[in-house]
């Protein structure tokens, strides 16, 4: 009876789930240690009573940007041990997108028993650093996604917490450490903010590489399954699609976890390239309809680009500029600039359309941009614009 959850627990290859988890905290991060060692250089000092720090922290989805904040307040919680006192209070502002709610997620950090409602955010404000000085403690903050904040708020929360200790005798009770996918997010800040924060405290993480993308999934299948029990071929593969993907380490795990979930489904104990797939989730989540907003000329772009998709896997940048021009000679239509065309480039990534990594040039010293399109069918995109354009 119900033999169908015996697969359940089965355990062929998976033996903890955790470190699948996307907030799971490996004790060594991957690819990371000179970003690691930058930070810490930014927290110079930061032992010392009334010394406060700030970093801002940046990268694109998928760079590890969190599970890198996380990975150094830890480190730097042992550190610290015994020499200051440090509460740290991580706040994704994506789910508390309000100076209100960040505000009370950092009371609640400290006392459990702040009451919800009844003051002011100045009065909270002061509030939490009287309970700081009270514990001779000093706050960590952690504002994931902060861009959502600034966004919906502007940034007089950012203010009012560098400026917490103004007027004081004592200071250095509270230190920040900004994240965001943002690339641009250190000038959505006001001019008092920029020179509190230091433009020299910007952290950028670049994409992972393949090669670091096949560690990370090492790392998490090593942490949570049987010894053995998934191939190199299927970590290879994993890596490859991640890094076609934009370097994206999510999505190598969702692909690790997909594959082991096949594996166990079907009663095997080995994970091979086969069980690999693309995610049918990114896959969709592109509908052919987005090409219909596009102007004129990012249509031509992304026209030729799905021509020569159809039978490569990739395309470099130079090609794809060629492959432009040939469409708009067809057309009847004056090629744009080479500026402008790589605004319609970025334009058609920022969409979904396409996605470029970068490599070292088989020539000279250069670095090449390959273009691939994982999150939908080129044929299908090469009918719609040739449908609305040649007719």
């Amino acid at each position: 009876m119900a033999e169908y959850l015996d697969r359940i627990g089965a355990g062929n290859v998976l033996l903890t789930k955790e470190p699948l988890s996307f907030d799971w905290v490996p004790p060594r991060l991957v690819g990371r240690d000179s970003e690691l060692g930058e930070l810490a250089s930014i927290f110079m000092g930061i032992e010392g009573d009334g010394v406060s720090c700030r970093a801002v922290v940046t990268g694109n989805v998928g760079s590890g940007k969190t599970v890198l904040t996380r990975r150094f307040y830890l480190d730097l919680s042992t550190k610290l041990e015994g020499r200051r006192k440090v509460t740290i209070s991580h706040v994704n502002c994506r789910n508390h997108p309000s100076t209100s709610q960040v505000l009370q997620q950092l009371a609640l950090s400290l006392d459990s028993g702040h009451p919800e409602r009844g003051f002011s955010s100045g009065e909270i404000i002061q509030g939490i650093r009287r309970n700081l000085k009270a514990h001779n403690n000093h706050l960590l903050l952690i504002l994931d996604e902060v861009d959502v904040l600034i966004r919906r708020d502007s940034s007089d929360l950012i203010y009012k917490l560098l400026r917490i200790d103004e007027g004081q005798e004592e200071g250095g009770s509270v230190s920040l450490i900004l994240v965001s996918q943002d690339m641009t997010l250190f000038t959505l800040f006001e001019k008092a903010v920029k020179s509190r924060l230091g433009a020299s405290n910007t952290l950028t993480l670049n994409p992972y590489g393949p090669d670091d993308l096949v560690r990370i999934a090492r790392q998490r299948y090593e942490a949570s399954c049987r010894p053995g029990s998934v191939s190199d071929g299927a970590l290879n593969k994993i890596g490859s699609f991640a890094s076609d993907a934009g370097g994206d380490a999510r999505m190598a795990l969702e692909l690790l976890e997909a594959a082991i979930r096949r594996t166990e489904k079907d009663g095997r104990n080995e994970v091979t390239e086969d069980d690999v797939h693309p995610s049918s989730i990114r896959e969709a989540s592109v509908e052919p309809s987005q090409v219909d907003d596009l102007s004129v000329h990012q249509k031509l772009v992304l026209l030729g680009i799905s021509r020569r998709l159809k039978k490569a896997d990739e395309v470099s940048s130079g090609d794809a500029r060629k492959l432009y021009e040939l469409v708009c000679e067809e057309t009847g239509m004056k090629a744009m600039g080479y500026t402008t065309f790589w605004k319609h480039m970025k334009h058609l990534e920022s969409e979904g359309l396409i996605v470029r990594r970068t490599s070292n040039s088989n020539r000279g010293r250069g670095r090449t941009q390959y273009i691939t399109m994982p999150n939908t069918a080129p044929a299908v995109l090469e009918a719609r614009i040739e449908r609305d354009l040649i007719g």
